[in-house]
C-alpha cells in the first residue's frame, strides 16, 4: 500500500519497531488515511456553508428566493444532513481516541447553542446536529461489542427501515416524510429530556434539531455500511485517492463548522 495512505501514527509506529508482526501488518492497513472520505466530508462542509449563507440571505436579509423554501431548498438541505451523519457514522471504527473526538464534538454542540442564545436568540439551536453527533459517537462506545456481532448487511437493512419507519417521530407520527403510518401518543411529547430524544414538547423550538431517534438510524446505516463495503481491498484503495483543497476542509471540519457562521453573517454585514 502506498506511504500517504497512512496515518502518521502507522508511520511513526512502523519507524520505531522497524518491522511489524503479520498481525501488525493487518493492524497497519486498517489504520490507512482514506483521504476520499476527507474529500466528501469537505464536500458536504462546502455546500451546508452555502445553504446557511442563503439561509442567512432569505431569513435575516430578507432577498426573496423563492424555490429556497420549497422543494429545492429541502432536498439541498436533506442531502446535507444526511451526507454528514452517513459520513460520520461510516468512520466511527476509523478514527483513534472515539471518547475524546465524542466529547470534542459534544462541547463543540454546547459551544453552538450557548452562542445562538446569546446573539441570535430568534434562532437559537437546541440538539443541533453537533449536539446529536458527539451523543452518537458517545452511544456506541458500549454499543460497538453487541452491534459488531450484527451481520453488516442486516444491521444497514434494520436500521434503514428503523429511519424509515421514525423519520417524522418530531411530528408526532410514524413513517417518512409524505407517508404517515400511524400517529405516536401524546405522552411521549412532554420537555426538553423527551425532546432530545425525538418528541418535543409544546412549544419546543430550535433553529438546528437533529434528535436522538430518528437520526441515530442513519447514523447506523453508515457504521454498517463500513462493514459491507470496507472487506474489499480494491474500495479501500480507491478510498485512498487525494482529494485536493477539499481534504484540508474535511480534516478541519469542526473548526471551519464553529466559524463559518459568524464569518458569514459579518461578509453580508460588509456587502449588504
Amino acid at each position: 500500500m502506498r506511504e500517504d495512505c497512512r496515518t502518521d501514527m502507522e508511520v511513526n509506529a512502523m519507524g520505531a519497531a522497524g518491522q511489524t508482526s503479520a498481525g501488525g501488518r493487518e493492524q497497519n492497513r486498517d489504520r490507512m488515511r482514506f483521504h476520499l472520505l476527507d474529500g466528501l466530508r469537505g464536500l458536504t462542509l462546502i455546500s451546508m456553508i452555502l445553504y446557511h449563507g442563503m439561509f442567512d440571505l432569505v431569513e435575516l436579509y430578507k432577498v426573496p428566493v423563492g424555490w429556497f423554501w420549497e422543494t429545492p431548498g429541502y432536498v439541498w438541505q436533506q442531502s446535507i444532513c444526511w451526507s454528514f451523519l452517513l459520513l460520520s457514522g461510516f468512520c466511527w471504527r476509523l478514527g483513534r481516541a472515539p471518547l475524546r473526538r465524542g466529547l470534542i464534538v459534544s462541547a463543540g454542540g454546547l459551544i453552538i447553542t450557548a452562542a445562538t442564545f446569546l446573539f441570535l436568540p430568534s434562532e437559537r439551536i437546541l440538539f443541533g446536529i453537533l449536539t446529536f453527533t458527539g451523543a452518537a459517537m458517545l452511544a456506541l462506545l458500549p454499543l460497538a461489542g453487541v452491534l459488531g456481532k450484527i451481520p453488516a448487511w442486516a444491521g444497514f437493512a434494520g436500521s434503514g427501515c428503523l429511519f424509515f419507519l421514525t423519520r417524522n417521530v418530531n411530528r408526532g407520527y410514524l413513517g417518512f416524510e409524505s407517508l404517515i403510518m400511524g400517529k405516536v401518543p401524546e405522552f411521549f411529547y412532554r420537555n426538553l429530556a423527551t425532546a432530545a430524544l425525538g418528541f418535543p414538547g409544546p412549544g419546543f423550538f430550535s433553529g438546528d434539531y437533529f434528535s436522538f431517534v430518528p437520526w441515530i438510524f442513519l447514523y447506523l446505516c453508515g457504521y454498517f455500511l463500513y462493514g459491507i463495503v470496507m472487506k474489499r481491498e480494491s474500495v479501500k484503495r480507491f478510498l485512498c485517492r487525494r482529494a485536493g483543497v477539499l481534504e484540508w476542509f474535511g480534516r478541519h471540519s469542526l473548526p471551519i463548522y464553529l466559524i463559518h457562521q459568524p464569518l458569514l453573517l459579518l461578509i453580508l454585514e460588509c456587502v449588504l
